[in-house]
Parts: structure tokens; sequence; C-alpha cells
């Protein structure tokens, strides 16, 4: 693995497999829903949608999905990943710090798994992580909460600043009662 990095354009390296996964748990901690999209570079995809045994916490069911999207990607041949996640947990655990700085401390609780992301991570040539927004991993969201039943969320986008500044004039424009 060349390491993990974190990625600031959204964008895969030529030839990455694109890898968006979820977790979810009901309640937190409760059931697992782990969900996951896989897109090679020719563009076929592979949605992953799966119960994990027991019970966790929401953190453990992200990392859970990681690593049935890491072990699908291996299986399919996948050289090197593009990863995008909404799960800031997994990327402080899993980012290599910067020379001179401190490494966000372990879960403890979940650190021989975050052991096993390590390990699987490196069985891949190139990584780079991203942190996306929720609504832009909806499909693998949707595909994680179906694991435990649930119907998929409304990923609303955030409003813009000039859709919040209409409004705040739109409620001065009204009559004192």
């Amino acid at each position: 693995m060349t390491g993990l990095s974190p990625g600031s354009s959204g964008v895969a390296q030529p030839g990455a497999w694109v890898i968006h996964c979820d977790g979810s748990a009901l309640p937190n901690p409760g059931r697992m829903g782990l969900g996951a999209v896989l897109i090679s570079p020719q563009g076929a995809r592979t949605a992953l949608s799966l119960q994990a045994p027991g019970t966790g916490c929401n953190n453990e069911a992200e990392l859970r999905a990681l690593l049935l999207a890491l072990a699908e990607a291996r299986q399919q041949g996948a050289p090197a990943v593009a990863l995008f996640s909404d799960s800031r947990v997994l990327l402080e655990q899993l980012a290599v710090p910067a020379s001179g700085t401190a490494a966000v401390p372990p879960i403890a609780r979940l650190a021989p798994l975050f052991e096993d992301a390590r390990s699987a991570l490196g069985q891949f040539a190139a990584v780079q992580w991203t942190w996306v927004p929720r609504h832009r991993n909806a499909e693998a969201d949707a595909l994680a909460r179906a694991a435990v039943g649930l119907a998929p969320k409304p990923h609303a986008r955030p409003a813009s600043a000039g859709g919040r500044k209409r409004k705040k004039q739109r409620l001065q424009k009204r009559p004192a009662a």
C-alpha cells in the first residue's frame, strides 16, 4: 500500500475501483447493517447489503462495511481503490498521521477491527480516501439500512447560502402581529 491518503477532489485515480461504503446500527448500539457500492474502472457496479452478525455501534458497522467492500474488491481483482465514506471516524482512525503530528487516540474496543482494516488496505497497490457528506453517500446508506429492514433516509442537500438569505428576507417582510 502506498499509504492511506485523504483525497480532496472526490475523483478516483485512473484504474482504481471506486468504493462507497456505509454502516448503520439500529438502535445505536444494535443490529448492524452494512452497505457498499463498488464500481470497476470499466463501470461495472456491485451492490452489497448485509446484516452483520451480533450487535454493535454505528462506528463498528461503518468499519465492517469497509471490510466487506475491501474483501469484495480484492476478490474481483482490484489493484487500487478510491474509498468514499461519510464516516470521519474511519478516516481519522485509519489515516497515517502527517509528520510531526500526533495520531488520533485509538478506539480501544474497535482496535482489532481497525487492524484488520489496515491489513486489508495493505493488499492494494494504492488507496485513496475521501470523506463525502451524507447526501453524497446515499446509495451505500440505503443498502446498509435495507440490511436491517429500514427504508432509505431522505437525503436532502444542504440549503445554499442564497436560499437561507431569501428565507430570512421573507421572514423580515411579514407585518408584526
